[in-house]
């Protein structure tokens, strides 16, 4: 029998041995709580008690060719709420909501959700953030935010785009440019205790986005806008569309649609506004693509413009289908086919090229792809290979039906024509700049250009387009003092209803160049269902004459055509001077696009935008020179209803002596007198009629050569 000492200390040895396990237990499990798990609690323990809450970054500018702003982000308020810090949460939810006009349940649920935090409302107006601190309320607090603003509102609204409330880019070059543009969002760090208090925060910056430079002339966007907002009301048409570019490079200078909406107020526009027409929209061109059709015969040696063609009398049959001309015509030449547009002519030539060969100049001239434009959803049109045309769809195509293409499709095979054969494709992007900077000017470069048509092929075609004008279906597009070339478009629209061609409704279309042998612009206008007059020669063509003529002059582009040549010019066209556009004398003012008048929710900066007066002097084509108007003068008291000064001399104006004077000067000196100068020829004043001295009406004109 064991001695009772011997099992004592056998069972104290044991409960040594178990307490001593234990201890190396527990000590192992410490250290792999507190070296090899430090980390992984370590984080565990920041998520119980921080939140980290996305601040929006400022996204950057997008500015025009110039360095004017069409969209900044300005420093805006967001309220939120630490609930467990409210006292009472329902009465403070509906104060709230009768200051932010919301719903109080809402507020109030989103109040209770959380007791560390909750939004109450993301970027308020500063009317309604300093309503809600002043009333002072326990737990309310304010966060700072960046707020899209568009200072000039409407204009080029579906290029810009626009943004959702998170600040993402919705359309546009927002949408386009997205990545760029918005930046990296800051944060803002709520500390909790284990009640879920809230007892702090910690603010991490954000870092703004790149800025955007377009390829867009905010006062050449301005005119095209003006212009056809003009139309609009005059022709009550559903939709327009206008762009400017510049043929040589493929730069859009401006692209202008109708409707349009406010990117400041989004709420309240309509979502058929919010898509930019010019890249999106498919319509039968019509007419204007009879340009394609002779463009091709003419490279593939078919045919020659003076040659004459049998038109029928205006009717033809195509592979049993007949298919008459909106006019009788007999034997017309090419060039008069082009003029006069007549279907059968067209038709006939297309019938000489062949469906392969027909098809395949379509394309070479972009029909049927996207121009790579820097802009969403643009359309490729709807062009089928010839391997699926039906018997008849040579004859539709060749004057512009069985074929869908976009405006801006049409304008780069217009300015094709207008750049000597070479297709450049359109951009509107000019370049990027880096956060923070300043506007400086990027240096753009055009897309690979290719060649469709051979030198000697644009500069017939150019000819006949100029013949459009001057003797066919686009006389009322002729400009004062430059050449002008185009061609007009009518085509019918389908009707719902019935599925087939409406008599009711068309689109009116115009596109062409300036001047005629070294085009500076070329300008498409579109007008959809027009009521009234609906050719394209009688509601777009002088569209094209406003904007063209206001745009040449504010470009500073130099005459092409003296006082005489204008004169045989308009005999030729048979265009009564009296009928130019409105809006398109030598000396133009533009007025100022005023910025929007500071809203309840942004602070806008201060951006003077004086009234300009653009002369036409010689220069590079592309730029501008602003000369400030003149102030009146104390010792002139007499001002004429344009509100220019005059001196009235024993019932007339002194004619002051302009020799010597270069052009600006000289057109200074005769606003500030109340007389309008006929120029002729550039550089400075040779002669003029009548002599200085001489006493003329107030108002009268003066005409003035200058040379080298």
């Amino acid at each position: 029998m064991p001695k009772p000492s011997t099992s004592a200390n056998t069972r104290l040895f044991a409960l040594a041995a178990f307490l001593a396990f234990w201890f190396v237990v527990i000590c192992v499990r410490l250290v792999w709580l507190q070296v090899f798990s430090y980390g992984e609690f370590t984080r565990h323990a920041s998520r119980q008690q921080q939140q980290s809450i996305e601040v929006s970054a400022a996204r950057g500018n997008i500015y025009d060719r110039h360095g004017n702003s069409l969209a900044m982000s300005v420093s805006v308020d967001s309220i939120f709420a630490v609930p467990s810090a409210i006292p009472d949460i329902h009465n403070v939810a509906v104060i709230l909501s009768k200051v932010l006009k919301a719903d109080r349940a809402e507020i109030e649920n989103r109040l209770r959700a959380s007791r560390a935090f909750a939004w109450v409302a993301r970027k308020v107006d500063s009317e309604t953030s300093a309503r809600i601190r002043s009333m002072n309320l326990k737990g309310i607090y304010f966060q700072k935010e960046s707020k899209r603003f568009y200072p000039k509102r409407e204009l080029a609204s579906p290029v810009i785009g626009y943004v959702g409330v998170d600040d993402a880019g919705l359309g546009g070059i927002e949408r386009e440019y997205d990545a760029q543009l918005k930046g990296k969002p800051g944060a803002m760090l709520i500390s909790k205790d284990a009640r879920q208090r809230w007892f702090g925060r910690v603010e991490k910056a954000s870092d703004p986005g790149e800025n955007v430079v377009l390829t867009i002339d905010e006062k050449i966007q301005y005119i095209a806008e003006h212009e056809l907002e003009r139309a609009m009301g005059e022709s009550h048409a559903e939709a327009g569309t206008v762009i400017v570019q510049n043929p040589a490079t493929g730069e859009i200078l401006a692209l202008a649609n109708r409707p349009v909406f406010n990117p400041n107020s989004l709420r309240d526009a309509d979502p058929r506004t919010l898509k930019n027409r010019a890249v999106s929209d498919i319509y039968e061109p019509g007419s204007t693509f009879k340009t394609v059709t002779l463009a091709a015969a003419l490279e593939e040696n078919l045919m020659r413009p003076d040659e004459v063609i049998d038109c029928q009398m205006g009717s033809i049959m195509v592979n049993g289908l007949r298919i008459r001309d909106h006019k009788p015509y007999g034997d017309l030449t090419v060039a008069q086919v082009l003029q006069n547009s007549s279907d059968v002519g067209a038709i006939k030539l297309a019938l000489r090229l062949g469906e392969d060969r027909f098809d395949r100049y379509i394309r070479a001239f972009g029909f049927g792809t996207q121009t790579g434009i820097e802009l969403p959803a643009e359309t490729r049109g709807m062009t089928k290979p010839a391997s699926r045309w039906s018997k008849v769809s040579i004859g539709a195509i060749s004057m512009g039906q069985e074929i869908g293409v976009s405006p801006l499709q049409v304008i780069s095979m217009m300015s094709a024509i207008a750049n000597d054969g070479k297709y450049v494709p359109a951009r509107i992007i000019m370049g990027t700049t880096a956060p923070r900077s300043t506007a400086q000017m990027v240096a753009f470069h055009p897309a690979q250009e290719k060649r469709v048509i051979s030198p000697m092929t644009a500069a017939q075609m150019k000819h006949m387009l100029e013949g459009v004008v001057l003797n066919g279906t686009g006389r009322k597009a002729v400009l004062n003092g430059y050449t002008v070339a185009g061609k007009t478009g009518t085509s019918q629209k389908i009707d719902p209803a019935t599925g087939t061609y409406s008599h009711v409704r068309h689109v009116a279309s115009f596109a062409g160049f300036a001047p005629v042998n070294t085009p500076a612009l070329t300008v498409m206008v579109v007008l959809d269902a027009p009521v009234g007059p609906q050719d394209g020669g009688l509601v777009a063509a002088p569209v094209f004459s406003r904007i063209t003529q206001q745009v040449l002059a504010y470009l500073n582009v130099p005459h092409d055509l003296d006082f005489q040549d204008q004169k045989q010019f308009m005999m030729r066209a048979q265009v009564n001077p009296n009928d130019l556009a409105e809006g398109s004398p030598d000396v133009l003012s533009l007025e100022a696009i005023a910025p929007e008048p500071p809203q309840q929710s942004v602070p806008q900066p201060a951006q003077p935008q004086p009234t300009l007066v653009a002369a036409v002097t010689p220069g590079p084509v592309g730029t501008t020179q602003p000369v400030p108007a003149p102030p009146p003068s104390s010792s002139l008291p007499t001002a004429n209803a344009r509100g220019t000064v005059i001196l009235d001399v024993g019932g007339g104006v002194v004619v002051p002596d302009f020799s010597g004077k270069p052009l600006r000067a000289a057109l200074e000196q005769a606003q500030a007198v109340g007389l309008e100068l006929e120029v002729t020829g550039s550089g400075v004043a040779r002669a003029q009629s009548p002599p200085p001295g001489a006493r003329v009406p107030q108002s009268g004109h003066v005409s003035v050569r200058f040379g080298r």
